[in-house]
């Protein structure tokens, strides 16, 4: 594929109970351009999605039943599917790979799955959560050893604290956290793939991605939004220190840094928040910088960055960040989650919405 085209084949896969969610829960945004698929090794799960292609790991060595919580398990499924796995992966250009980790088969597949897909050649990015410390030690081990693995087979990794993500959404019942958690990786994915399929003033497209994102290790993205006299540093600030990430953006190579404002933005806001960005980072680092606009914005910024090439450095948020929920803008009116006041989900959806073929489609599953 010449990369310079905008029309990536971009494919997403949900390994898990986590990912599978997170998967589900971008359906509803009606992305574009975009090939979602789930995989499990419990069928029932699968048969619960609306999604129309489902990946069914491992049916010998599981009965479709389940991995039990073991990563082994997990990984054997992957490797009995191998065959299934390389054709749902070819003509693909960059693929997410979406899992919660800790549990049986997001932990012990997801490597497996990026492997294929980077020995293929592809653009391969790991979106995951790492467990609450509530889900025991055991999970929280089993995340380790498995983020490790996942690390060796992609091109870059990006994870998200579930343990920073309760701080900040507070005393919401079980399942409410989970479902929030869900929300942060559907978030993640929809950030860079709308960076790359947005028309914008000053244009990011996926051979800058590929720069940005191939052979990378550690990655972070950030964003937040500012108004006022200094909205643009502010703005850039509250990016590169998201609460829920867990690496800090100290050190990073390379970066993708867009800035989204009314129709009033200007030049000197983007690069107000590039040397916002450079100053904390580095000078040193590389940077792709976009610009869009908003009509609705009026007079807001949104600072998003993806940086890469990260030291695995614990972050430390500043302090007076906003919450994560007053963030997730999107640059269309898709759907905006507020984590702050998250027992409400504001559901804006334009009038133009188109019906996901997945209404319209009978399910099957890939054995």
């Amino acid at each position: 594929m010449d990369i310079n085209n905008q029309l990536a084949k971009i494919k997403v896969i949900g390994v898990g109970g986590g990912g599978n969610n997170a998967v589900n829960r971008m359906l509803e945004h009606n992305i574009k351009n975009v090939e979602f698929f789930i995989a499990n090794t419990d069928v029932q799960v699968l048969h619960q999605s609306k999604l129309d292609s489902k990946i069914a790991l491992g049916k010998t060595l599981t009965k479709g039943l389940g991995a039990g919580g073991n990563p082994d398990i997990g990984k054997k499924a992957a490797l009995e599917s191998e065959k299934t796995l390389l054709n749902i992966l070819q003509d693909t250009d960059m693929l997410f790979i979406a899992a919660g980790m800790g549990g049986g088969t997001g932990t012990g597949a997801a490597p497996i799955i990026a492997k294929l897909a980077k020995d293929l050649g592809i653009l391969t990015v790991g979106v995951v959560t790492t467990p609450f410390s509530f889900e025991g030690k055991k999970r929280n081990s089993n995340a380790l050893e498995g983020i490790d693995e996942l690390m060796k087979n992609v091109d870059s990794l990006i994870s998200v604290s579930n343990d920073r993500l309760i701080k900040l959404i507070g005393g919401l019942p079980l399942k409410e956290s989970f479902q929030e958690a869900d929300k942060v990786l559907a978030q993640a994915i929809e950030t860079i793939t709308d960076l790359i399929a947005t028309p914008a003033l000053i244009n990011l497209d996926f051979a800058d991605v590929c720069s940005v994102m191939r052979d990378k290790g550690n990655s972070l993205i950030g964003i937040d939004h500012a108004k006022g006299d200094d909205k643009a540093k502010d703005a850039a600030l509250k990016a590169i220190s998201s609460p829920l990430l867990e690496v800090s953006v100290t050190g990073a190579k390379d970066a993708i840094i867009n800035v989204t404002g009314g129709p009033n933005v200007s030049l000197l806001d983007a690069n107000i928040a590039l040397e916002t960005i450079t100053s904390q980072v580095g000078n040193d680092l590389n940077t792709y910088l976009g610009i869009s606009i908003n009509e609705d914005l009026g007079d807001e910024i949104i600072v998003t960055i993806i940086a890469t090439g990260l030291k695995d450095t614990k972050n430390k948020p500043v302090e007076n960040q906003s919450n994560i929920a007053e963030v997730i803008k999107t640059n269309k009116a898709k759907y905006v989650y507020d984590l702050q006041s998250s027992k409400e989900s504001i559901n804006k959806q334009t009038d133009d919405l188109e019906i996901p073929n997945f209404f319209k489609k009978r399910s099957s599953i890939y054995y």
